[in-house]
């Protein structure tokens, strides 16, 4: 990584670009900062749930910080459900089986921390 991509910016919300997520229905992913933008430890991102939207049982190799900008909606953490809203955080370690379920008529959204690198998803 050269200098110049570690230089400290400010990263404006209009520049930031929504994907679905493949395997979720309903659920779109925002990077916010990462390696792209010359992070070099951490990315930051920003997931947004529509109503009625549905994220399978997964785990992932890494773990992940996430805190809930709007909205309620429901985290399962392994054999538990969690109903979630603004404000509140979650800390889900690395290989926790968790999913999400927004059953309400608004919006949800997070921010979800994680350590840059390869991050293998398992659909379980």
């Amino acid at each position: 990584m050269s200098e110049d991509s570690r230089q400290p910016r400010v990263r404006r919300g209009e520049e930031i670009e929504y994907t679905e997520v493949d395997a979720a229905n309903g659920m779109a992913k925002g990077v916010l900062i990462g390696p792209e933008q010359g992070a070099p430890n951490l990315a930051i991102r920003r997931f947004t749930l529509e109503p009625g939207a549905t994220v399978p049982k997964h785990t992932n190799e890494i773990e992940h910080e996430q805190y809930v900008l709007t909205g309620e909606y429901v985290v399962g953490l392994d054999d538990e459900e969690f109903t979630v809203s603004a404000g509140d955080s979650l800390f889900i370690p690395a290989g926790v089986v968790h999913w999400y379920r927004n059953e309400g008529n608004d919006d949800g959204a997070f921010i979800c921390a994680v350590p840059d690198g390869d991050d293998e998803i398992e659909l379980v």
